[in-house]
């Protein structure tokens, strides 16, 4: 007894090993993967988007007097200088329509997404004089795409001037005068879409936006502004902020949801496999010692590789299907082997129940348990408990004694 459970630990020590590889395996092109692959997605999508909110300069004269030396002489010149000043938006209403869209690369999901961008600012001249206000947008990102960019200014379409990933228009506002400004554009991005009042703390007056989106599963960042209502729309949610004197450093931004990743998801049910075929084993050796049943150290070898045969087919055929298929095939293909296989060694009522809802207990429903991020350790550990109950009752009356009693070589001529 004590040689065929040495054999047996041998065997698990070299099946961990070898999902210890595959499961690294996976890692490593996943990662490599994503580095190349994320840079092909944004160069077709763009990248993260934020949009700051735009603001209006104008710029005020005054001269300086300076003295210079010409010829041996001084002389005082006296020069002209502006001084560029900058005008927040006393009101503004913005809407947002965010469309998310995963698209799959390699082991990898990313989730794209179509924004289309609508503001309404008023700006008011502080200055006692008439001034040219020159209205500038920031766009998100020079490599992106803006279509349909729109200027409307107090009332009238005006071609913007592009420059330096900014477009603006120039206007003349006189004393204490507002002029509302409407731009209007749609892009596209990746994984997450913000709007920023600006770098530092500033203050916000008169603000409102209202974001739709085509997703149920909202998330706002850390560090970033909370919605102050949300209603549910037709797949997906309407959501406002609305502040009537905010002073904050902090900007509104949605995460998009994101999808299960293939690949870390394939490569962490790869690391925990050793702990599913360890339940295994031991429930296999549980009962075929209380049953009488005898299970060579051969015989558990072919389990563990119909065990590993799960995890290598479900590495490669998630580059090729849908992860919740290419999970259900490679159940069905690693229990089949099984109970193919234990149905020839100790019989078809065996194979065909102890060993298949073992099997199906402990490395189907515990990689199953991946699926739900935040409960796998739960769903694992009830699995345990319920497990150990099972076998201390099962073994309650066995003697352990007889069983790992080592029996005296037969004498010559004695059966």
């Amino acid at each position: 007894m004590i040689k065929r459970l040495l054999a047996i630990a041998f065997i698990y020590v070299g099946a961990s090993l070898a999902w210890l590889v595959l499961g690294g395996t996976i890692a490593t092109r996943t990662h490599s993967a994503d580095n190349r692959l994320h840079d092909r997605v944004q160069s077709v999508w763009g990248v993260a988007q934020t949009q700051a909110a735009p603001t209006a300069f104008y710029d005020t004269q005054f001269k300086t007097q300076e003295t210079v030396t010409e010829n041996g002489k001084q002389k005082v010149v006296e020069r002209s200088q502006a001084i560029a000043h900058a005008v927040a938006p006393s009101a503004s209403d913005v809407a947002v329509n965010l469309v998310l869209e995963h698209r799959q690369k390699g082991l990898m999901w990313y989730a794209t997404y179509a924004v289309d961008f609508r503001g309404d600012y008023e700006f008011r001249n502080p200055d006692s004089a008439a001034q040219p206000m020159r209205y500038v947008l920031s766009l998100p990102s020079a490599t992106a795409l803006y279509d349909g960019l729109t200027f409307v200014v107090n009332g009238q379409s005006v071609t913007p001037t592009i420059a330096d990933n900014t477009a603006f228009s120039i206007g003349q506002l006189g004393p204490g005068e507002t002029a509302k400004v409407r731009v209007a554009y749609r892009s596209q991005g990746l994984e997450t879409w913000a709007y920023s009042f600006g770098d530092k703390v500033k203050p916000v007056r008169n603000f409102h936006l209202a974001m739709l989106t085509n997703f149920a599963d909202i998330d706002f960042p850390e560090n970033t502004l909370a919605a102050t209502t949300r209603q549910r729309s037709v797949g997906g949610w309407k959501l406002d902020w609305n502040y009537q004197n905010l002073l904050s450093g902090y900007q509104i931004a949605m995460a998009m949801p994101q999808k299960l990743q293939p690949g870390p998801l394939a490569s962490e049910i790869s690391f925990f496999a050793p702990v599913s075929l360890f339940f295994f084993f031991f429930v296999m050796f549980i009962l075929t010692t209380t049953r009488n049943l005898e299970l060579h150290p051969m015989n558990y070898f072919f389990l563990a590789a119909a065990f590993f045969a799960f995890h290598l087919l479900l590495a490669y055929l998630v580059d090729h299907m849908e992860i919740h298929w290419a999970f259900v095939l490679s159940s069905v293909i690693s229990v089949a082997l099984v109970v193919s296989y234990l149905r020839i060694v100790v019989g078809h009522s065996f194979a065909l129940r102890e060993a298949a809802l073992a099997q199906f207990t402990f490395l189907v429903l515990f990689s199953f348990a991946f699926f739900f991020k935040g409960f796998t350790g739960l769903a694992i550990t009830i699995g345990a408990v319920l497990t150990l109950f099972i076998a201390m009752q099962m073994t309650a009356s066995v003697r352990w004694q007889e069983k790992f009693a080592v029996r005296p070589p037969a004498l010559p001529g004695h059966a």
